[in-house]
């Protein structure tokens, strides 16, 4: 799970780089639509070859949780254009504080004060990493990035409780997700959409096909599969080293530098994120694990084991 995870990250540093040189041509709403589209597109195709259909719970929760997605990518996309790469950076990880907070508020339970200094190494990885024009009063670009990391700590913990309690097809729920966030973002710029799907070059639509299989179809099914079997928290740590592999392919193909502080950052966030899997690990141990959860068998719960 913690590999899958971490490809997750891996994949959506990537995707800063790709969406970037889209999005300066074509503009955030209609590339993150054909992005939605193309997922949707190839979802369908994958439940027609197994011959799987969309339930009435996946229709449901993947209404639910693609408006949640949909909300995530439209605030930090936005958010991202009106602030600083330091601002974005720090607030957008602060979801590694925000999940295991959301997580225990909901579960009544709390990790060790140990996890939450992990994290806050973490961010402070993150600033260091990303930082370079210090910190600044904030605006609302780093409102918005503020709040897309609040709705994405909500998302996880949703999947996580979601997906472990009730028996969802991951395709299905996927699929759904996808086509809610297509029609949002459609829907809100109709006339950019339809202008990037006529003008839009080969290269382009190459990098529409990288966002939408890689960064949509393989990282929400294997983030949804990934946490329905490991806790939030640990999700989220690993999640949280998405900054990191954006300023690798940022120097491996945009020619970015490192410098000392962002090599010091890197190091911390590798660090900090390493011990808070051991220290979530050792909590999840050693918790009580409760007994009689009705809701969970009547569902077809996943197994004891696979519990928070």
């Amino acid at each position: 799970m913690d590999a899958l995870l971490l490809g997750v990250a891996v994949v959506w540093g990537s995707s800063y780089l790709a969406a970037k040189l889209l999005v300066d041509v074509a503009g955030v709403l209609p590339v993150l639509a054909l992005r939605y589209a193309g997922a949707a597109l190839a979802l369908g195709v994958v439940l027609v070859v197994a011959r799987a259909g969309v339930g009435r719970a996946e229709l449901r929760w993947g209404l639910l949780l693609g408006l949640s997605q949909a909300a995530i990518l439209l605030l930090e996309t936005f958010g991202v254009a009106g602030t600083s790469a330091t601002n974005a950076g720090l607030l957008i990880s602060t979801t590694i504080l925000l999940t295991p907070a959301v997580d225990g508020l909901v579960a009544r339970s709390w990790l060790p004060p140990a996890f939450f200094a992990a994290a806050l190494v973490a961010v402070v990885g993150v600033a260091l990493l990303v930082g370079g024009g210090g910190w600044r009063v904030p605006n609302a670009g780093d409102l918005l990035v503020l709040a897309a990391a609040v709705v994405r700590a909500c998302h996880v913990t949703a999947i996580g409780r979601v997906t472990r309690r009730v028996r969802l097809d991951l395709r299905a729920l996927t699929f759904v997700q996808t086509v809610v966030g297509a029609l949002v973002c459609a829907v809100l710029d109709p006339v950019g959409t339809a202008g990037l799907v006529a003008s839009a070059t080969p290269a382009q639509w190459l990098g529409i096909a990288y966002l939408a299989l890689g960064c949509s179809v393989f990282a929400f099914l294997a983030q949804s599969w990934a946490v329905r079997r490991t806790s939030a928290a640990r999700a989220s740590l690993l999640l949280g080293t998405e900054p990191l592999w954006a300023v690798v392919f940022g120097i491996a193909f945009a020619g970015d530098v490192l410098g000392v502080a962002g090599a010091a950052g890197a190091v911390l966030l590798l660090g900090a994120t390493f011990c808070g899997q051991r220290i979530e690990t050792r909590s999840r141990a050693t918790a009580p694990v409760p007994s009689g959860d009705p809701a969970g068998a009547a569902s077809g719960a996943r197994p004891t084991s696979d519990r928070v």
